[in-house]
């Protein structure tokens, strides 16, 4: 399974970490209800790959809003040692497997946190240089769970399907509410035609007004 991931030249050593982390994915699945990918061929595509593709600097404090089995916060520490991550997760069973990968790879400076990112101690507002988010809800919600937590010049990773066009339309309240601004957007495709994808880069401009976030009904039912 390795070839699909030839173009991120990754050393053995982190390949071997992979491979054991896909182990564990499975074996662990059913006590942790994880992911319905069990496939081998999948899992390396649609969950390595599809985390491999972010491209840092390699030295940022990142968060993982909604991080379920780890995508793509673990595997992005599996290939940029030298980050710092915070991996935000409300689901307490979710957050025992990621503590077993952790100690089962031995990998440092991984933090796991188990609330709901509008209930994050006010110690992490304006903490973070990037914040990721996978398979979340939707673009206008994410944004305001996570940019008052990023720092001024920091940046949320919005990652999304194909139809991520919409979603972008309808975030323009949204970004100009919390002083923020698309500054980019990457279009991939995975191998195997298994799906278009698109990372939507948004940049924060200024502090975050302390009203936001409000609670998770109000970010619902009346988003930005």
């Amino acid at each position: 399974m390795d070839k699909y991931l030839e173009e991120f030249a990754l050393s053995s050593e982190q390949l071997n970490k992979l491979d054991i982390y896909y182990k564990l994915l499975i074996s662990e699945n059913q006590k942790y209800n994880l992911t319905s990918i069990t496939d081998k061929e999948e899992v390396y595509i649609k969950h390595f790959y599809d985390s491999l593709i972010i491209n840092l600097q390699g030295d940022e404090v990142i968060g993982d809003i909604g991080t379920g089995a780890g995508f793509p916060g673990l595997v992005l520490k599996i290939k940029y040692p030298h980050l710092k991550v915070y991996l935000i997760e409300s689901n307490q069973k979710k957050c025992g497997f990621l503590n077993l990968v952790i100690e089962s790879l031995n990998l440092k400076d991984v933090y796991v946190i188990n609330a709901r990112a509008e209930d994050l101690d006010s110690k992490y507002r304006e903490f973070f240089d990037l914040i990721v988010g996978r398979a979340v809800s939707s673009m206008r919600i994410f944004l305001e769970l996570s940019i008052p937590f990023l720092k001024v010049e920091g940046k949320v990773f919005v990652m999304k399907g194909k139809n991520y066009q919409t979603e972008v339309d309808e975030s323009s309240s949204t970004l100009k509410t919390l002083n923020s601004e698309i500054c980019d957007i990457i279009k991939y495709e995975l191998p195997h035609k298994l799906g278009s994808r698109a990372i939507i880069k948004v940049l924060k401009k200024k502090q975050t007004n302390k009203l936001y976030p409000r609670t998770y009904n109000l970010i619902k039912n009346k988003p930005l």
